[in-house]
């Protein structure tokens, strides 16, 4: 009765070098430490390729020939082997409900593995900067991933590139100038995320699956930023010291949050509003185009922005102090700069305006006198929301880099 009792496989003529051995380790799964499976085959040596391996994965077998000449083998599961997958670390659920956080942190033993995986003991640990829920969790993390990925356009395709219009050299020359610095501005959006997003644990797949779309939406932004300028001909304008400056100041933030909080609340935040006046005073139909796509992409950027640091200042309040030194940082760093240079606040005024007469040059002076306070109001608007009082909201407001970035 004893040997029907024990679970019998046969792989026929199937080497264990062919799938065989498939056969044998998905019905070794079913059993627990001490219990048996009865092999039997054909193929030649394949009792010697089976012993070997059960040594290897910690299980006993004896083998002997049945009077058909084939081989017979009987395994005991060893428990060496339950153990190796009964101590693997579990690394987490895979899909999180809307209310649901992944682990506080993130083991590195988990290595590369997908979240929810059973990871078997002993591989390599992984060391990622950004392992620590709070230092990088956006609880909307996942839904803008996926408005961004829907999102995602072709600038080949999105942008009429062929549309006719032939603008004063005025007016295209104060276009080229204004593109020269959103490429420049845009070259440091693209590097501050891509500097932390090989850093994020793959366990907070959420973020870095977001994160590297909005490198995408930076890497498109330059893209069609610099076509814009060079679509009539032109080469690059000016770029000062004061501008470089600013951006590189970005660059030294020194973790993420405070990086995400410089660039995207502060600074990209502002852009959005630069680029719905550019949309709106555009004197083609390309230039509208391309600034009214490039503001969507920018306000996913500043959505995904507020919502980390919203939940890092609920699991760190004092974490806003940290918020407050790096604005105040920032600003002494750059006192002695020029801020947004001549060349593109002039620029700005001109497309405001629309030509050179003394009554256009007035419209679009208080055209951009309104667009700095706008900018100041919206980054208020932001800092009220992420818990600083109104006095304080106001001061750091107005802090920020004349750069607008």
């Amino acid at each position: 009765m004893e040997a029907f009792s024990v679970p019998t496989i046969d792989i026929e003529g199937l080497g264990l070098d062919e799938g065989g051995l498939l056969l044998v380790r998905r019905a070794l799964a079913d059993l627990s430490a001490g219990e048996s499976l009865r092999v039997r085959g054909g193929p030649p040596g394949w009792d010697l390729h089976l012993t070997a391996w059960c040594r290897q994965q910690g299980h006993d077998v004896e083998t002997h020939r049945l009077a058909s000449g084939d081989i017979e083998a009987v395994l005991t599961r060893g428990s060496w082997a339950e153990g190796r997958w009964r101590d693997a670390l579990e690394s987490g659920h895979s899909r999180l409900a809307d209310d649901e956080l992944p682990a506080e942190v993130a083991d590195p033993a988990w290595g590369l593995a997908a979240r929810g995986a059973t990871v078997e003991a002993g591989g390599p640990s992984v060391g990622f900067s950004l392992s620590r829920r709070d230092d990088l969790w956006a609880r909307t993390a996942g839904e803008l991933y996926r408005q961004a990925a829907a999102a995602q356009w072709d600038p080949q395709t999105a942008i009429d590139w062929d549309a006719p219009f032939d603008l004063p050299p005025a007016i295209e020359a104060a276009v080229v100038q204004v593109m020269t610095y959103l490429v420049e501005n845009e070259n440091a959006a693209l590097v501050v995320p891509a500097r932390h997003l090989g850093q994020v644990h793959p366990h907070f797949r959420e973020v870095q699956q977001f994160l590297a779309l909005q490198c995408a939406d930076e890497a498109r932004h330059i893209e069609v930023f610099t076509r814009r300028l060079g679509l009539k001909g032109h080469e690059p304008m000016l770029s000062t010291a004061g501008g470089q400056a600013s951006l590189n100041t970005l660059l030294q933030a020194p973790d993420f949050s405070s990086a995400t909080f410089l660039l995207s609340v502060l600074g990209e935040g502002s852009f959005i509003t630069l680029l719905n006046f550019l949309h709106a005073y555009a004197p083609d139909p390309v230039t509208g185009q391309i600034c009214r796509l490039a503001a969507r992409d920018e306000a996913r950027h500043v959505a995904f922005a507020m919502a980390h640091l919203e939940h890092r200042l609920a699991a760190q309040p004092d974490y806003q102090t940290r918020l407050q030194n790096a604005v105040e940082q920032r600003h002494e760093e750059l006192a002695p700069t020029a801020g947004l240079n001549e060349e593109v606040f002039d620029s700005l005024v001109l497309l405001a305006g629309g030509d050179l007469t003394p009554a256009a040059v007035a419209r679009g002076h208080a055209a951009v006198q309104q667009l700095k306070l706008d900018m100041a109001a919206g980054r208020k608007a932001r800092l009220l929301r992420l818990g600083f009082s109104p006095v304080e909201a106001q001061r750091l407001a107005d802090m920020h880099t004349r750069n607008f970035m």
